[in-house]
């Protein structure tokens, strides 16, 4: 990237962050803050995540920081705001934001100045109104004993209008989160979701690590994501220590990756059946996704690949002989998988149950912010495999093809996945028929002095978005995760409106969005 480019762009000074990938940042004042947004909205640009940083000495403020992708690449904005002064709303320019804006609030204690909606949103009132535990007075270890407070939900009101409240217990082991349906018979009015129940304050948990042992926390953010979190550490790791990388340990990270995406595409597709009625689909996705990573178990020590991506590269390798089981495995889910998606065409009750389902029309998607599978469903061209090649890698040599699809339905998702079932085996086949003969791993570059460091990575949900600040001696300062829930929740509030409350179930599994990555 051309950080002077940039600069002439945008009137700010940028400055290029990862050498020649496409991330620049720059240091913005609060009257850039509201230009920049709309320039890039204007342009089709999509804000990826927005966060907030104690940086308090004698003269560096409180930091708010804003990602940004645009068509050349990354842009990661820095504000000094004071505690008083706040930085201006974002929601008028990118609806998706707001949730990210009172998130903020209850962690660091700065306000987006001109926002509607202030309401608490991580803080259920179990810690005081005065604790904002990413301050640098607390330790995030501290206890408090009050009690959960009443949330201002939105009411309806009107003839024959009622309200129902599901969870935040749900049954099986499913994480907590509320939902408040107000209803005319079983037709959705309006849904309103509470989430942030299990707060686990790992924010706060980064700040005692160095760069050396955070992927170890990252790979637990959540687990049905544990390759992309991991992996979108590393690159911000890397990033900060200008850290090249060897090419076979980019490949094999993306080996991982497929794998991890094909897995969940198997779960889902076979939780999306059995919704629908079609307990015959589970039976043989799960079948399909239990040998899937028993594979990956047996070839990478760990069903679902944890740990397995590391700082400077992977842990792990594969021989000849476990390509070729990976081969044949491919092989096998692949034609499996044709002969299923041809049963879930035809089958008219799943069908019946599919079209038209929770829809998400592509102009409302653009609105909304709508990203990752969900988002390629619903028309959303986007996918950080193919739009950002960050560093060199495998995604940079394969291409990838993205699957879109225009209805935005439940239809047009499971459309997805099964397209991306056959991409990622696609891709699986490039892999480990193009994979380098070098290191799977290098030692990390004792260089922090920009102390900046940015990761992004297509995960089977979405991008998920990892920015770094790191002092000279290696200790994390702040290392913000970012998971595609936080855009994507709202908008599984608008796709219900019209349905019925029984079809919630199937609605909420077509998106199937993370409660642990939305509540850090």
């Amino acid at each position: 990237m051309d950080a002077d480019f940039f600069s002439s762009k945008y009137s700010v000074t940028f400055k290029s962050m990862q050498g020649d990938a496409p991330v620049c940042i720059a240091d913005v004042e609060a009257q850039d803050w509201l230009r920049i947004a709309q320039a890039v909205r204007a342009e089709g640009g999509i804000l990826i995540s927005l966060w907030g940083t104690d940086r308090r000495t004698s003269t560096d403020p409180y930091i708010v920081s804003v990602a940004y992708c645009v068509t050349e690449g990354l842009m990661w904005l820095r504000l000094p705001v004071g505690e008083q002064a706040g930085y201006p709303d974002l929601s008028n320019i990118y609806p998706g934001v707001v949730r990210m804006q009172r998130a903020l609030f209850d962690l660091l204690g700065i306000s987006a100045i001109g926002a509607e909606d202030r309401r608490p949103w991580i803080n259920h009132g179990r810690w005081p109104k005065d604790y904002f535990p990413l301050r640098k007075q607390f330790t995030g270890t501290e206890h408090f004993d009050n009690q959960l407070q009443f949330y201002p939900f939105v009411s309806v009101e009107g003839d024959g209008v009622h309200e129902i409240g599901v969870g935040p217990i749900h049954a099986g082991i499913i994480e907590p989160g509320h939902f408040r349906f107000s209803i005319v018979g079983e037709k959705v009015l309006r849904l309103e979701q509470l989430l942030g129940y299990t707060h686990k304050g790992v924010d706060k948990l980064f700040s005692r690590r160095d760069i050396s042992n955070g992927h170890l926390l990252a790979g637990r953010i959540s687990g049905d994501s544990t390759v992309a979190y991991s992996w979108a550490y590393c690159m911000a790791v890397e990033a900060a220590t200008g850290t090249q990388i060897p090419m076979r340990a980019q490949w094999l990270r993306a080996l991982l990756l497929e794998r991890e995406r094909v897995s969940m595409h198997l779960g889902d597709l076979g939780a999306l059946g059995n919704d629908a009625a079609l307990s015959f689909g589970l039976s043989q996705f799960s079948l399909l996704r239990e040998k899937w990573v028993r594979l990956s178990g047996q070839l990478f020590n760990h069903r679902f690949m944890m740990d397995c991506v590391i700082p400077g590269g992977t842990n792990i390798d594969i021989d000849a002989a476990g390509i070729d089981l990976l081969l044949k495995q491919c092989l096998e889910v692949e034609s499996e998988v044709q002969n299923l998606k041809v049963i879930y065409a035809e089958h008219s009750g799943l069908q019946d149950r599919y079209f038209t389902l929770g829809s998400v029309p592509p102009k409302l998607a653009k609105e909304l912010g709508l990203c990752g599978m969900a988002g390629r469903a619903s028309d959303q061209a986007h996918d950080a495999r193919v739009d950002q090649a960050l560093f060199p890698s495998a995604y940079a040599q394969i291409k990838v093809r993205k699957i879109t699809h225009k209805t935005g339905d439940a239809a047009s998702r499971v459309f997805v996945r099964f397209e991306e079932i056959f991409e990622s085996i696609r891709l699986l086949r490039e892999i480990v028929g193009g994979l380098p003969s070098d290191n799977i791993s290098t030692p990390l570059a004792d260089n922090y002095a920009d102390g900046f460091g940015a990761g992004w990575v297509e995960g089977w949900r979405g991008p998920i978005f990892v920015g770094l600040e790191v002092s000279q001696d290696g200790k994390i300062i702040r290392c913000h995760c970012h998971d595609p829930s936080w855009q994507n929740w709202p908008v599984l509030q608008h796709a219900i409106i019209g349905d019925i409350v029984p079809d919630f179930p199937l609605i909420n599994k077509s998106f199937n969005l993370s409660y642990s990555g939305h509540d850090l």
